[in-house]
């Protein structure tokens, strides 16, 4: 099994601007497909034997094990998309950072895709994941310009705001989300976004209401700069990609196990394993 990092590049990162591939022991490999249609990636997801991207050549793409291309949503006008990941209905759903709202794709990628939150939902999305009861968790946070806020909106089926679930966390500043295996929300957050003393974490909340369970903080020996995407392992550890690295934690006990991944320049914007 692979562990695959989007590296963002140009404006956005001036990273390698690559989809990489590394082995077991974080060696680099190098890209996991030369498709010139892979500009800029970001939001990675997969679903059985594919592996979606989330180009900024404005599409989506599907690869197979070999990382050929084998689906191609086509140019999408204004995509500009950041985060992926599959949910309700098996669809495979979108950031969408200029619309600053989230779009579904049928897996195919042959139907035009459709707006889940009206545009737009946030001032500036920076995550999104779904509950077990298909509530939908959307991360805001402070956008390139310094606008925007710092909070976490939680959606019913209905996609209506669940005024029970309230975030109130001074030092949170999100940049990715996901879900726990005990159902609770996961952000990685740099606080303030984009200062050189900013102070970067994995934060708790509860499914229930959004309280605070627990900060978990990487050990003084790493940077740990830039933390983005948010994945579990197969071996049940939670793996976070930031500027040069790939950090790993023990979730049960919040424990940072080190680094798994050192690249410079990396940029790291998603991860995941294929």
């Amino acid at each position: 099994m692979l562990l695959l990092v989007t590296s963002a590049s140009g404006v956005n990162g001036a990273g390698h601007g690559k989809l990489l591939a590394f082995n077991e022991l974080g060696e680099l490999l190098g890209p996991f497909s030369e498709d010139t249609r892979i500009i800029d990636p970001r939001g990675l997801g997969v679903e059985g034997a594919l592996l979606f991207v989330n180009s900024g050549s404005d599409r989506i793409l599907a690869l197979n094990g070999k990382g050929v291309v084998v689906r191609d949503s086509g140019t999408i006008v204004g995509l500009n998309p950041g985060g992926g990941n599959f949910g309700p209905g098996g669809r495979y759903y979108v950031g969408l950072r200029t619309a600053r709202t989230v779009m579904a794709l049928v897996p195919t990628l042959d139907r035009p895709g459709e707006l889940v939150l009206p545009s737009p939902a946030v001032p500036f999305p920076r995550g999104f994941a779904f509950g077990n009861d298909s509530t939908l968790y959307l991360a805001s946070g402070i956008g390139p310009n310094g606008d925007g806020d710092n909070t976490i909106l939680a959606f019913d089926r209905e996609r209506r705001i669940k005024s029970s679930w309230k975030v109130d966390d001074p030092e949170l500043s999100p940049l990715d989300l996901a879900i726990a295996p005990n159902g609770n929300v996961l952000v990685s957050s740099e606080h303030p976004f984009g200062a050189s003393d900013a102070t970067t974490t994995i934060r708790e909340y509860d499914q229930k209401d959004g309280h605070l369970v627990r900060v978990l903080t990487p050990d003084r020996e790493t940077g740990f700069r830039k933390p983005r995407g948010l994945r579990f392992g197969p071996d049940g550890n939670l793996y976070c990609v930031s500027q040069d690295e790939v950090m790993v934690f023990d979730f049960a006990n919040g424990k940072c196990l080190g680094t798994v991944v050192s690249l410079a320049g990396l940029n790291g914007q998603a991860v995941t394993f294929f």
